[in-house]
C-alpha cells in the first residue's frame, strides 16, 4: 500500500501517535494527555487535531495518507462499533471508526489496544516471522491479542483475546475488576503477583528480602534473582497459574509462539523458567512445542500495531 500511515494508541492517561512510512518504518512519534472531561467527548477531536497538525508540519497531503489505525482500551467490532464503550475514557457505546473518519476524512481502522499491540509484535517485534501467535501483556491487568493466519481474532463483539479473564481458580473469594472471581488476571498481572506475595508473606515468618522492601512485582523478581527462597515460591505460584492459563489458550488456537510483554516482562527470560514447565505439563500434546519470546516494542507496540492495521493487514 502506498503512502504513509498514522498509528494511534489511546490510553486512559495519554494518547500516543506514530507516523510511519509505507514500509512500516517509524518516522516520528509524540503524545498528548487524554482529555477525559465531558465523558471523553474531546478525545477523538484531539486525535484528529494531532494528526492534521503533523500533516501540516510535514507537508503531507491527504491523498498521501494510506489511513489512520487506532488502538483503544475496549472491545471493537469489525465494523468499528464499540458495544461496551471504554470505561476508563468515559465512552459509552458508539462507532469509533465512523466518528473519527468523519473528523479526518481519511480511511480509519480500529482495534482493542491489546490486539493492536499483538499485531505490532507480530509485524515488527518479538513475533516477527510468525503468522500464528498470542501476545500476552502482563501489566496492571493481563491483556491478550490472538493472531491466526496473520489476522487478528476479534470475535463477534470485539472481545476476542481477553485471556486475563480465563477462570483458573475456583476457591477465590475476591472479585476481579470484571466482576467474576478466579480470573487469571488476579494472579498473573503485576497487581496479581503482589497479591500472591502478600498472601505468602502473611502465611508464616520465613525470612525473606521482601519483608524489608515495598512489595511490587519487580521487587519479587529482583529478590528471586538474589536467591530469595520465598520469592521463588511466589514465582512458582505465578508460573503455575499463567502456564495453566496459556495451556488452555494453546488448546484453542494452537499458536507458534507466545510473546510476553508488559511491565512484568522486564524481569526478562527468568520468567520462562516458571511459566514453561506448567505450560508443558498442562498443554494438549500437539501444542507443547509452542515457543516463548519476550516482546520487543515496549510502549510503542500499540502505535506499531495500529499502523499495521493500515499498512500490513490484508497485504
Amino acid at each position: 500500500m502506498k503512502g504513509c500511515a498514522f498509528g494511534v494508541d489511546i490510553g486512559g492517561t495519554s494518547v500516543k501517535f506514530g507516523l510511519f512510512d509505507g514500509q512500516g518504518r517509524l518516522l516520528d512519534k509524540w503524545e498528548i494527555p487524554t482529555d477525559k472531561t465531558d465523558g471523553g467527548a474531546h478525545v477523538l477531536p484531539d486525535v484528529a487535531k494531532g494528526i492534521r497538525g503533523k500533516m501540516n508540519d510535514r507537508g503531507i497531503a491527504p491523498e498521501n495518507v494510506a489511513g489512520v489505525g487506532v488502538g483503544v482500551p475496549g472491545a471493537v467490532a469489525e465494523d468499528g462499533m464499540m458495544p461496551g464503550g471504554a470505561v476508563n475514557i468515559g465512552w459509552g457505546s458508539f462507532n469509533l471508526v465512523e466518528e473519527l473518519r468523519n473528523c479526518l476524512k481519511l480511511p480509519v481502522k480500529a482495534a482493542n489496544d491489546a490486539n493492536a499491540a499483538a499485531y505490532g509484535e507480530m509485524w515488527q517485534g518479538g513475533g516477527r516471522g510468525c503468522s500464528n501467535l498470542v501476545a500476552v501483556t502482563l501489566g496492571t491487568g493481563v491483556g491478550g491479542g490472538i493472531i491466526v493466519n496473520g489476522r487478528l481474532l476479534t470475535g463477534a463483539t470485539g472481545a476476542g483475546g481477553e485471556i486475563g479473564h480465563i477462570h483458573v481458580e475456583d476457591q477465590e473469594t475476591k472479585p476481579c475488576n470484571c466482576g467474576n472471581r478466579g480470573c487469571l488476571e488476579q494472579y498473573a498481572s503485576a497487581t496479581g503477583i503482589v497479591r500472591l506475595a502478600e498472601r505468602r508473606l502473611t502465611r508464616d515468618g520465613k525470612e525473606s528480602l521482601l519483608r524489608s522492601r515495598r512489595v511490587t512485582a519487580k521487587a519479587v523478581f529482583d529478590a528471586l534473582k538474589e536467591g530469595d527462597a520465598v520469592a521463588g515460591e511466589i514465582a512458582l505460584e505465578f508460573g503455575e497459574y499463567l502456564g495453566k492459563g496459556l495451556a488452555i489458550v494453546a488448546g484453542v488456537v494452537n499458536p507458534e509462539l507466545f510473546v510476553i510483554g508488559g511491565g512484568v516482562s522486564k524481569a526478562g527470560d527468568i520468567l520462562f523458567r516458571y511459566i514453561e514447565p506448567p505450560f508443558r505439563k498442562y498443554a494438549f500434546a500437539p501444542c507443547r512445542g509452542t515457543g516463548f519470546a519476550l516482546a520487543k516494542l515496549g510502549n510503542d507496540a500499540g502505535i506499531y500495531g495500529a499502523a499495521g492495521l493500515i499498512l500490513h493487514m490484508g497485504s
